[in-house]
């Protein structure tokens, strides 16, 4: 018999503008992070929707999907979980190239990330950064 799994899917994008990357701060659960602004897909919506309305609500850009970069696959035990959860996590990242197309930089409210900021990318060896950082630059040939 197998053990039941949580299963989490998440579109983000890679926007990288004049030698910076637009990150979002993930402060939740007693866990921060520099990351990609994206997030899980709501019920129903897809995944390059999902990676467009987030990038907006993280970081108020509206932005354009220039290419699928890939999917990453992280396993998480129950016992590293954030949640109550009592059963492992399966979490499917989609990782998209994307711009900018309009907006202006600003904080998401109420949600799981406190603060939007274009990071120069000389800087991100020092950045206290999430995992999924790193994996999306290597996707995108930018390391």
């Amino acid at each position: 018999m197998t053990a039941a799994w949580d299963t989490r899917v998440g579109a983000y994008g890679l926007i990288i503008n004049d030698g910076k990357i637009l990150l979002a701060h993930w402060n939740e659960s007693g866990s921060t992070g520099w990351t990609l602004p994206g997030g899980g897909l709501e019920l129903g919506e897809d995944a390059p929707a999902a990676a467009v309305r987030e990038i907006f609500e993280e970081t108020g850009y509206t932005a354009a999907l220039d290419d699928l970069l890939g999917i990453d696959s992280l396993h998480i035990p129950a016992s590293d979980r954030m949640s109550d959860s009592t059963r492992p996590l399966h979490a499917l990242r989609v990782v998209y190239r994307a711009h900018t197309v309009e907006g202006f930089l600003r904080h998401e409210a109420n949600g799981s990330t406190d603060r939007a900021a274009w990071v120069d990318l000389a800087e991100l060896p020092e950045l206290d950064r999430v995992g999924l950082v790193d994996i999306a630059l290597v996707m995108g040939n930018q390391r």
